[in-house]
């Protein structure tokens, strides 16, 4: 919707919803909380660059890294220097996931590169075990037939077969209907599970389906902050949106939350993949072409709110605020903004009409406040409880956003973040997210 004709100059009604405490089944085993990290991004990382990403998302409540892995020549050094951080680091752990839109898998050879990788970290004290098994996953892979006739038989003979015990949870994108039939996985990964697949909320819906022909077997669920990805038809072809709006990345959380029992693993897409704007980690390595929507757009904001959740997700409670927080995230242009003639080749992206010029916070609070959000003339404020709440602004006018917190008439903390300004020219199609949060 194109709300800069509409809304020009209108203040914004008060838009908030705060949530309750939610209702926490019991713990029935260890949960772990994970973040994809694409080893393809890390061509000129240092052992020091790796102890950089590790020690931060530790301290982030993350308890390992899915290393996506690939096929260029460089990659099982990286991979060797995160191992090695890893237990420099510790208690962090790692596990491998192989990316097959990348790797071979058309002959019974090509699975030689992938036995290798299990078998040189299998053993390793930062290895993530899952039921006392390395746990392996994939990106993909289930076109992967390994020289044989069929799905189950390919992975089986490629990974486990006459081998020493995996636990096996790869990302296949097949019908779950078909789940029956794969007896080589011992769980699966639902990577589409992390957004809502059109113009609607996340629901908890993708995910039943998985589970419900699963048979008991691992699940390992989605969360994902956003998502957007600007290549042309010269190279990668990928030009679209899902949608980020309505909180998406707390409201996934409340879902794996209330729905613990039923996930074993909760993987953060992602900690590093510029190219589909889906970090939560630093930006450094090597962007895949990703500079013009990604620099500048730092998203660390979100880890401490990653934190509050993934202690939730696995203790089966909440943890205690015990201070008061602002997190805001917002795109700062119009969707319906065009840049300037010749700017951009690629186009605005696909299904850039999911999503609204809004500002989206949510805030943890010691006790009862409120709350203010404002942008030029745009204004929300509302009386929130102790606890987590949530609010929305919506942007219509070139602005620069702040939020505060007051208690008796006393602003008690205040949020400008610097370059988190909305702009209606945008200089090209850049749907990323800014990303602020207090200190």
């Amino acid at each position: 919707m194109n709300l800069l004709a509409l809304l020009a100059l209108a203040v914004v009604c008060l838009a908030s919803d705060v949530q309750r405490p939610l209702e926490l089944a019991a713990n029935p085993s260890t949960k772990y909380v994970v973040a994809h990290f694409i080893v393809g991004n890390t061509d000129p990382y240092t052992l020091d660059d790796w102890k950089q990403d590790i020690f931060l998302a530790a301290s982030k409540g993350i308890d390992a890294f899915s290393l996506n892995v690939g096929s260029d020549p460089w990659q099982p050094a990286r991979v060797a220097d995160a191992y090695s951080a890893a237990k420099m680091q510790g208690s962090f752990k790692l596990f491998l996931s192989f990316d097959m839109s990348a790797m071979k898998c058309d002959a019974e050879d090509a699975a030689a590169p992938l036995r290798t990788y299990i078998d040189t970290y299998r053993k390793h004290p930062n290895q993530l075990l899952f039921n006392g098994k390395p746990l392996v996953s994939t990106f993909a892979g289930q076109n992967c037939l390994f020289g044989t006739g069929d799905l189950n038989s390919a992975w089986n003979t490629a990974i486990k077969a006459n081998r020493e015990p995996i636990h096996f949870i790869p990302a296949f994108f097949v019908d779950p209907a078909t789940f029956r039939d794969l007896p080589v996985m011992d769980g699966i990964f639902q990577w589409n599970s992390a957004w809502p697949m059109g113009n609607y909320d996340i629901t908890f819906g993708p995910d039943s389906s998985y589970l419900s022909n699963l048979g008991g077997r691992s699940y390992m669920a989605g969360v994902s902050p956003w998502f957007f990805t600007h290549y042309g038809p010269d190279t990668w072809n990928k030009n679209w949106i899902y949608r980020g709006d309505n909180f998406l990345l707390a409201k996934r959380w409340e879902l794996l939350i209330q729905n613990r029992n039923s996930v074993s693993i909760a993987q953060i897409m992602t900690w590093n993949d510029f190219g589909e704007s889906h970090y939560v980690g630093p930006i450094h390595g090597a962007q895949p072409n990703s500079q013009a929507w990604v620099n500048g757009f730092d998203h660390q904001g979100w880890l401490d709110l990653v934190l509050y959740y993934s202690q939730a997700f696995k203790t089966g409670k909440y943890p205690a605020i015990t201070k008061d927080r602002i997190f805001l995230w917002g795109r700062l242009y119009p969707a319906s903004a065009d840049p300037p003639p010749g700017a951009d080749h690629v186009g605005r992206p696909d299904h850039w009409q999911w999503t609204s010029d809004k500002v989206w916070a949510v805030v943890l609070l010691i006790s009862p406040a409120t709350v203010t959000l404002k942008c030029g003339s745009s204004t929300s404020t509302a009386a929130l409880p102790a606890g987590l709440g949530k609010m929305q602004l919506s942007l219509v006018s070139n602005c620069a956003v702040s939020a505060a917190v007051a208690r008796k008439n006393a602003t008690v903390l205040s949020l400008v973040p610097s370059g988190f300004g909305f702009s209606k020219t945008p200089p090209t199609y850049n749907f990323n997210a800014f990303v602020a949060a207090s200190p």
